[in-house]
């Protein structure tokens, strides 16, 4: 069964984890996108089995007085589909550079 195509907004959070990206606050940091944006990729991505997460130690959190933070990383299969991604989009982007170029048809697109 193929895959299904993982949007823009799932791919920049997929990529900021698979760029050593741990936990949330970080990953909207890294892609600029809001929280309610952000945390539902996430649990998508996780309920595809893409990124695996784990609760750091609370204790850790109390010592530097802060909430805990889930850290989230990319499984193997998350891997594979980020690739599959960046190939769709540079093919994308292959086919729309005449476009960008000013080379595209003319009655425009």
């Amino acid at each position: 069964m193929p895959r299904k195509t993982l949007g823009n907004t799932t791919v920049a959070v997929l990529n900021a984890i698979a760029g050593g990206v741990q936990y949330g606050f970080d990953i909207m940091d890294a892609t600029s996108l809001a929280s309610g944006t952000v945390y539902p990729a996430l649990g998508r991505l996780e309920r595809q089995g893409l990124v695996e997460s784990r609760w750091e130690d609370h204790a850790r959190a109390a010592a530097e007085k802060r909430p805990p933070r889930k850290y989230y990383r990319i499984t193997g299969a998350g891997t594979i589909a980020l690739t599959e991604s960046a190939r769709r989009i540079a093919e994308l982007g292959r086919a729309l550079r005449p476009l960008v170029d000013g080379k595209g048809p003319k009655g425009g697109v």
